[in-house]
């Protein structure tokens, strides 16, 4: 080993002071948390601890400064460096694999938690007489055991949270299968696609290291071999599949995106066949523009998503690695912004020139293309018995799981709750059901609570989010609701409950702040505050400072841990500021489109000048108004109004349209004007083909304060044939999970035909396809279409069918062997990508739909299918 390595970590002089200079602007940066953070490093240090702790703290987030004492990182270390030397391969795993990929506490935006002993308790001795590989799969067979798909909200738990819930979003199954192989010594990323090109949302999983090579798994949802996944066929679609490194790491892999303290890392040819693309940013002089954002977006989820943003280098350059498909690239500085449209047949370098400033008008159309659908490598083949093994853990996975959730509160807990304390019984159950395996935590909550404070506790515990109720408990709960109740009798009930009585504000995590950010005021300049919330606004203002963080990390410090270390960047201060307004009884909120924050005061909300030193608007005096109108024009076929599905809104900041935040699914868009501020928008609407190709219509307008402008929601006009590809057999015999009537499939059908399905019940996939009945449930009912869903009788017996009131009345959940899917399934791209296969089937059981494996949307495509056939 040469001189400059010290023997610790591989470590060159170069990184050593890099380390030990971050650490001393984070030493400087913890202010008054300075003892907190750093009083570890008085203790009695090993070199290996010293330097895993310098390591976590140089590139630690400004967030975790905030929110984390010293003692968490120290014990994350200590046992890490225990676990390192304990595991078969821990010699064997490369210190810069160690420092990247095993040492660091965060996989994702969770929550930090001192867990990684707890999931080593778990794992050691099952894995420790395995190969690597062989632990990796171990591992997910664990993960599987504990844990299984559902959507939820933005906000990622942590992995005892997941382990707590026994189940979570794709982020989540990831975030805990990371840190579980972290957690036995084993090099693990997560991986994702920030957004498909084909279809709509994205998807996370996990790569690990094993003896020199990385290998792919689905998260919680294991297979028999490794570089196996349901995922495979949309990853060879995707146009970047990436990593975020919380450091800064050299490689080998190709790297999108590099910053001091953090690196995104693209790894799509691992998964794609890959282009690079050449920008080349000038000014109207053809003199090159530095420092210019290059936006790489596509089509999803109604908007054009930037799936990367590079700086343009000395020269404007700027190369961006990504699928076959159509993009639109925007760059933009100083609010100046040129913008093209980019195709795989696109060569040479791409010239942007920034000449541009006024916002567009009238409308423009435009199809963006996604990469085409692929054939991928024959999967290793496994012999009966293997299958046979994997299909026999699954189960036992499954059940074990469902052992786990049978220990939750039922509703007789509930019954028994809601008597003593006088409370609505069907509230309670509610509360308890959604909090899942913290239910009885929520129990002894209310049930430690006074008489006289009467429905108050179970009215905090509702103005949670489902997730907050798993991962809160009793003495956050008691902080918010002891600050909060002296009051509530200043405010209506529903008011009061909303803008005060909630400590959520957007997506951290709650933490009990309400105590001490009150008593750091004197009685005098509480009242003051009360009478003048813009004056709380000015004193934060002033002693707080402003600190730009991780791109992905923003807005995720709890309002606590800010208010301790007196800075943060802009969205964790406006999240603060709403905290500090609620805990002395302002009612406050960050605005539901905008995510400024806002005082309630005078009969209106007021935003609130907080932290000029951020880049950002000042707060417009007056709103305007913007009126959707339905299109007079518009065909029997158009695609129904739904926010973030068919259509959204932006405005024009600074060069760059931001989209603004509604309800997904909003569909009463026609109801009443948007509140908005002044300013130019774009209304982007799309139509979604079945091949994954969008027909995008943007439409431009401005809005003018104290003004209502009107504008047509309009979609462009486009049909597709709707072929016969073959038939299902009318005589298959189907066994109604239900009742076990057994009855052919044709007799099933309506005069419209039927929509049918067969799912993998325990798979990612199929979990959506049932989300996508219940968003179309009102559509299913009204046109009276069945819905069949259809599993192979060994998935049918583990099955839980418990009602749910959100699928379409009538469903049919039915037992049916794969000797039912027609021929071409096996013998095509449909084979590899697996469940579910949907068909629509007309009234003869003609096949006029099919899709599958993973696609958002396909459930609208083929209810579309019917309802043209019934139209035409």
């Amino acid at each position: 080993m040469s001189e400059a390595l010290t023997s610790v970590f591989s470590l060159r002089e170069e990184d050593q002071v890099r380390l030990r200079t971050r650490l001393a602007q984070k030493r400087l940066a913890a202010g008054p948390r300075e003892g907190d953070l750093f009083g570890v490093f008085d203790q009695d240090l090993s070199e290996e601890e010293l330097w895993a702790l310098t390591y976590l703290y140089a590139y630690m987030p400004i967030n975790d400064m905030a929110d984390y004492d010293g003692a968490l990182f120290l014990s994350h270390v200590r046992q890490t460096l225990r676990i390192r030397k304990s595991v078969p391969w821990g010699e064997r795993v490369p210190d810069p694999l160690f420092l990247h990929f095993v040492l660091p506490y965060r996989v994702n935006t969770e929550h930090i938690e001192n867990s990684r002993g707890l999931l080593h308790g778990e794992l050691a001795e099952r894995t420790s007489r395995l190969s690597m590989k062989e632990a990796i799969l171990e591992t997910n067979y664990w993960c599987h055991e504990k844990a299984t798909y559902i959507g939820s909200d933005l906000r990622t738990a942590s992995p005892l949270t997941t382990l707590r819930a026994a189940r979570g979003r794709c982020g989540e199954e990831s975030t805990l299968a990371v840190s579980a192989l972290r957690s036995i010594g084993i090099p693990a990323r997560q991986i994702y696609t920030p957004r498909w090109a084909h279809c709509d949302d994205n998807h996370a999983w996990v790569e690990a290291w094993a003896d020199g090579e990385w290998y792919f798994i689905g998260a919680c949802e294991p297979e028999a071999s490794l570089n196996e996944g349901w995922f495979g066929p949309p990853a060879r679609r995707a146009m970047l599949i990436n990593n975020r490194v919380f450091s800064h790491y050299p490689g080998p892999e190709d790297i999108t995106l590099t910053e001091d303290a953090y690196t995104e890392i693209n790894v799509l040819e691992n998964y794609a066949p890959a282009r690079t693309i050449e920008v080349q940013v000038q000014d109207e002089k053809g003199r090159p523009v530095q420092g210019a954002d290059v936006r790489f977006e596509l089509y999803n989820m109604a908007e054009l998503y930037p799936i990367a943003i590079l700086k343009s280098d000395e020269q404007g350059r700027a190369r961006f690695k990504t699928g076959y498909g159509d993009l639109i690239i925007r760059a933009v500085k100083g609010g100046v912004w040129h913008e093209v449209k980019n195709t795989p047949v696109d060569f040479g370098t791409m010239t942007l020139v920034l000449n541009t400033s006024a916002p567009p008008q009238g409308s423009v159309e435009l199809d963006l293309v996604p990469p085409p659908e692929l054939e991928g490598k024959q999967p290793p083949l496994l012999s009966q018995e293997q299958l046979q093994r994997h299909q026999e853990r699954l189960a036992a996975g499954t059940a074990l799981r469902e052992a786990y959730e049978a220990t939750f509160p039922g509703p007789q807990e509930a019954e028994d709750l809601a008597r003593e304390k006088g409370l609505p019984q069907e509230r309670v159950w509610e509360v308890l059901k959604k909090a899942r395996g913290n239910g009885y935590e929520m129990s002894a909550f209310l049930r430690r609570r006074p008489a006289e404070e009467g429905q108050w506790p179970l009215l905090l515990l509702e103005s949670l989010n489902e997730k907050d109720l798993i991962d809160t408990f009793s003495p956050v709960l008691q902080d918010h609701l002891e600050g909060a109740l002296p009051y509530a009798e200043q405010y209506a009930e529903a008011w009061f409950q909303a803008y005060v009585l909630c400590p959520r504000v957007l997506h951290e995590m709650i933490v009990p702040y309400r105590r001490e950010i009150s008593e750091s005021f004197t009685p005098e300049e509480r009242e003051e505050f009360r009478g003048a919330p813009s004056e709380l606004a000015d004193r934060l203002e002033k002693g707080y400072t402003y600190r730009e963080d991780l791109p992905n990390l923003k807005g995720r410090g709890n309002p606590l841990g800010t208010f301790r270390l007196h800075s943060g960047d802009e969205l964790s201060l406006s999240i603060l500021f709403v905290a500090a307004a609620r805990s002395l009884g302002i009612p406050a909120r960050l605005h539901p489109s905008e995510q400024k924050p806002q005082y309630y005061q005078d009969g209106r909300w007021c935003n609130a000048i907080f932290c000029r030193q951020a880049t950002r608007k000042e707060p417009a005096g007056e709103w305007g108004r913007l009126q959707l109108l339905r299109d007079p024009d518009a065909g029997a076929g158009a695609p129904s109004a739904a926010y973030a599905q068919s259509f959204t809104l932006a405005r024009l900041e600074h060069g760059v349209y931001k989209t603004l935040v509604f309800p997904y699914g909003k569909s009463d868009v026609y109801d009443e004007p948007f509140e908005v501020e002044p300013g130019a928008y774009r209304l982007t609407t799309g139509v979604r083909m079945k091949d994954g190709t969008v027909h995008i219509r943007l439409s431009y307008t401005t809005v003018v304060a104290g003004q209502t402008t009107e504008a047509v929601l309009s979609f462009r006009s486009v049909q597709e044939g709707i072929p016969i590809l073959g038939a299902l057999d009318h005589d298959l015999m189907l066994s109604s999970l239900a009742d076990h009537e057994v009855t052919a499939l044709g007799d099933r059908l309506g005069t419209a035909g039927a929509l049918v399905a067969w799912l993998e019940p325990e798979r990612e996939p199929s979990k959506h396809l049932l989300r996508e009945w219940g968003e179309l449930a009102e559509s299913i009912e009204q046109y009276g279409i069945p819905v069949i869903m259809l599993m192979k009788p060994e998935w049918a017996s583990a099955f839980s069918l418990v009602p749910n009131p959100e699928l379409p009345e009538g469903i049919v959940f039915a037992a049916a062997g794969e000797e039912g899917l027609p021929d071409f399934i096996g013998s095509s791209l449909a084979g590899e990508a697996g469940y579910p296969h949907l068909f629509a089937v007309d009234a003869q059981c003609r096949i006029r739909y099919t899709a599958s494996g993973y696609k958002i949307g396909m459930g609208k495509e083929a209810l579309k299918t019917l309802l043209q056939l019934g139209l035409s």
